[in-house]
């Protein structure tokens, strides 16, 4: 019988998922490494750059018998666990996160935001209208944490 991939959680060295991510696609792994385009400023010049969403962490679709050869790239750490149990991220979440990076985040509904505060995100691709706990704000940013999904999301405001 053939054995199915499933998307794992891959983590990775500080600041690595990028390189990490094009030696494993290099290798013929499918890789997901979300990013995101943030504004940084230097003392001398502002750059747009591209950052991992997911700090430390790449996914990588295989099967339980090719997760052994993402050890051979520098800058792997290890698999996250949940539960004793390799974390399998499910193709639906995978798509929500692709849909939700292209359109972006919409907070609805929200007058004035604080900490502690629950809001409704729309965005998310297929999965609409996800509430989120408001856990930092700093200056025009914010993040909000989606228990639902275990995802901690930072958006602009």
């Amino acid at each position: 019988m053939l054995e199915k991939s499933k998307w794992y959680v891959l983590l990775t060295k500080p600041r690595h998922e990028k390189k990490v991510a094009a030696r494993l696609e290099s290798m013929g792994i499918e890789v997901y490494c979300p990013l995101r385009k943030e504004v940084r400023q230097w003392s001398d010049r502002k750059k747009k750059v591209e950052v991992p969403l997911l700090p430390s962490m790449v996914l990588v679709k295989l099967t339980e018998n090719e997760r052994h050869l993402v050890f051979d790239v520098p800058g792997v750490v290890r698999y996250m666990f949940w539960l004793g149990e390799p974390a399998v991220v499910r193709e639906k979440e995978i798509e929500g996160l692709q849909k939700s990076l292209k359109s972006g985040f919409k907070v609805l509904d929200v007058k004035e935001l604080s900490v502690g505060d629950t809001i409704e995100i729309d965005g998310l691709g297929s999965l609409k209208k996800e509430k989120g706990k408001v856990k930092y704000i700093s200056g025009n940013q914010c993040w909000v944490v989606l228990e639902s999904l275990g995802y901690v999301v930072k958006m602009n405001i």
